[in-house]
């Protein structure tokens, strides 16, 4: 999806996020589409190896700079010039292995608060975001890499609307659903994810076990909600996800189950707590 589709839809964006199925069991994120205002989270901080920059190259121009350095308070930061620099050499350079790599600086800087910030002024999501359709895959996961650790920043959040999956490669995938976990950690955004529910189960039996691991701590992230609890356990899922006679699931919400019979009794327990829990559950 290029930058000219992403200002078009602008205007029509009503949820954070909205996942689409992929082709038989095939599951990837690879779109984020950027809301109108706005620029936070827990996610994990991505370090590239380490890179060979060819003599006489554009990136080899801004290799020299200090990406990263030292302010007073001991939080690493960049120059503003040259990350508006490597901005302009991710949107202007030809090579794809240049702009994987530059890609990788980003966001290796992205990691500190001071640099999300100024990525974000200078318009370095959009840019960003815009490599999330590149026909390289290895550079749509370190697109993908970068805003994930730029979603670290609450301003930033309010830009990263919405994520779509198709069949892509794994990588991809991981790097995208970390992505989502991030934006998945504040109640902010949660409800805005209520109709993936379904879909993201689903991944718990195609996908493999590290996605399988990603998937479940977006699904927690959610479960910390009250609002979506009832969602999550009502979601229609694949027979593999149904619980056993001896789950805990079927102890509780299993239309066998003795607890709606006893739970009432419960309300004239001692402790106020619990009546009023009790209450809830009835």
């Amino acid at each position: 999806m290029g930058d000219d589709n992403v200002v078009a839809r602008l205007g029509s964006i009503k949820a954070l996020l909205g996942i689409v199925a992929g082709a038989g069991a095939s599951y990837g994120m690879y779109k984020l589409v950027f809301g109108r205002t706005g620029d936070g989270g827990v996610g994990r901080r991505k370090s590239a190896k380490s890179e060979h920059v060819e003599p006489g190259s554009l990136l080899a121009k801004v290799s020299g700079f200090k990406v990263v350095s030292k302010n007073e308070s001991g939080e690493s930061v960049s120059k503003p010039r040259h990350l508006s620099m490597l901005l302009s050499l991710l949107q202007s350079s030809p090579n794809s292995d240049e702009r994987r790599k530059v890609l990788i600086t980003l966001g290796n800087a992205a990691a500190f608060t001071v640099n999300q910030d100024l990525l974000r002024e200078f318009g370095g999501l959009h840019i960003i975001a815009g490599y999330l359709s590149d026909t390289s895959s290895e550079i749509r996961v370190q697109a993908l890499n970068a805003l994930n650790n730029l979603s670290m920043n609450i301003l930033n959040q309010e830009q990263l609307k919405l994520i779509e999956m198709s069949p892509v490669n794994s990588d991809l995938q991981l790097a995208a659903l970390r992505l989502l976990t991030n934006l998945s950690v504040t109640d902010s955004h949660q409800h805005l994810m209520k109709g993936s529910i379904t879909l993201l189960l689903s991944l718990l039996v195609v996908s493999s076990e590290l996605l399988q691991i990603q998937v479940l701590k977006v699904l927690v992230n959610l479960s910390s909600n009250p609002d979506l609890m009832d969602d999550i356990v009502q979601a229609q899922v694949a027979e593999a996800l149904r619980g056993s006679q001896d789950s805990l699931f079927c102890v509780l919400l299993d239309s066998s189950s003795q607890l709606h019979q006893k739970l009432p009794l419960l309300l004239s327990h001692p402790e106020e707590e619990v009546k009023t829990q009790v209450a809830r559950l009835l």
